[in-house]
């Protein structure tokens, strides 16, 4: 991929905004759990997401669940996490884990053509694993501390870290770069939708398992996170 000139100006912007977010992160009083010092406004974000969760996001995401086709819903995921295969594979390679970085090239070739554009999984059938790498997760590999653990709506959990990983890998999506901007945007609300009706079977293990959802939500985001960053192989914390 050539980054061109707009390219690097949005790659600024995208700094400018992890620094902004560095810094609001660091206004917030802090709270009595070292993993999340920002608890109260992290508390009052989760509150509104709920909301927003309720009355928007749930019903649009339940109603394209009963409506949608299995088989049309597979091809959408499939599409997307094609879309997202090359900067994955980039991240890969920024780790020094060049192997998984060719991998996944390979997989965005083949799912690219014999997969009709991503719509059918066809790398996976070969044998050829995705493996889900972030600008976060690179990030951590290179040392970066997590800043403590953050809750913004309609984002979801996020750490310090992990919300400047997100401020470049939006910029680098490429789903955000299809023109026209209403075909580009209509894919984004899709792809939020995709990823909303994927969680609906969480939901009631969620209600049934947790006295405090925010506290289980950030405790079950925190640990698989870690084992993220650490390729399932996290070291021992000690008490």
């Amino acid at each position: 991929m050539t980054i061109r000139y707009g390219q690097l100006c949005r790659l600024r912007k995208a700094y400018l905004l992890a620094v902004s977010l560095f810094a609001l992160a660091g206004g917030v009083q802090a709270g009595d759990n070292p993993r999340d010092p920002y608890e109260g406004f992290n508390r009052t974000m989760f509150s509104v997401n709920e909301a927003l969760d309720q009355y928007a996001a749930k019903p649009v995401a339940q109603a394209y669940d009963t409506a949608v086709p299995l088989p049309v819903k597979a091809s959408v995921s499939n599409f997307f996490g094609n879309a997202g295969d090359f900067w994955s594979a980039g991240n890969s390679a920024l780790q020094g884990k060049f192997g998984d970085a060719g991998m996944g090239v390979a997989r965005l070739l083949v799912n690219s053509t014999l997969g009709i554009f991503g719509l059918f999984d066809v790398a996976s059938e070969m044998g050829m694993d995705r493996y889900d790498e972030d600008f976060g997760q690179t990030l951590a590999v290179w040392g970066v501390p997590d800043g403590g653990y953050l809750f913004w709506p309609i984002l979801g959990p996020r750490t310090v870290r992990d919300t400047a990983g997100w401020a470049v890998d939006s910029q680098l999506d490429p789903v955000g770069h299809v023109r026209p901007v209403a075909v580009r945007n209509s894919l984004r609300g899709l792809r939020f939708v995709d990823v909303r009706t994927s969680l609906l079977p969480a939901d009631r293990v969620i209600e049934d398992a947790a006295l405090d959802k925010y506290a289980y939500i950030r405790d079950a985001y925190l640990q698989r996170r870690r084992s993220q960053i650490y390729d399932g192989r996290p070291p021992r914390l000690d008490e």
